[in-house]
């Protein structure tokens, strides 16, 4: 790193959302709900279904997932073990135009230190990460709200490259789905 680098330009890592869509309440929930459990040691909470789908059967209200919210070291920690399980490797088309990214783990027992449970059985989760600059939090405050300047912002371009920077390799394909 260079000595006089701004640190307001530092890229962070916000938060890190574990999130397990079962599509219905009952058993598949709370083997999510312990899945998470056993992989964040928080304690997740319920998703419920924004809107009714009559298709799926699903009422608005209705509990359909599981999700937990991580910050400060334990999402970094988190972090490098969930990108241990996919192997380093991000498809390009993961980031969004706000430098933020996320990817799937297909079965839990790949993530490292969790071991195959019969009861949960084989599940997999997605990993969102939002990454963000000191200084953005002023466009959400409740009190004296300001704009963040367009050269502040982060972009999909600084956002791959931060995550390079962790040793991660990108994938340009869609091949390795």
């Amino acid at each position: 790193m260079e000595e006089n680098k701004n640190p307001m330009r530092e890229i962070l890592v916000e938060k890190v959302t574990l999130n397990i869509g079962t599509g219905e309440s009952g058993q598949k929930l709370e083997n999510a709900k312990t899945l998470l459990g056993l992989i964040s040691n928080r304690e997740p909470v319920a998703t419920c279904a924004k809107v009714r789908n009559p298709v799926f059967k699903i009422k608005k209200g209705d509990k359909i997932g599981a999700k937990v919210t991580l910050r400060g070291k334990a999402a970094k920690d988190v972090l490098e073990r969930a990108l241990k399980a996919v192997e380093n490797t991000l498809q390009e088309r993961s980031f969004d135009a706000n430098g933020n990214f996320s990817f799937g783990v297909k079965e839990y027992i790949d993530f490292p230190g969790v071991k195959y449970d019969p009861k949960i059985g084989i599940i997999g989760f997605d990993v969102c990460v939002t990454l963000r600059r000191r200084g953005a939090r002023v466009a959400t405050r409740r009190r004296a709200k300001g704009r963040v300047g367009k050269a502040h912002k982060l972009t999909r371009d600084e956002g791959i490259a931060f995550v390079k920077g962790m040793n991660v390799k990108i994938d340009q394909g869609g091949t390795n789905v």
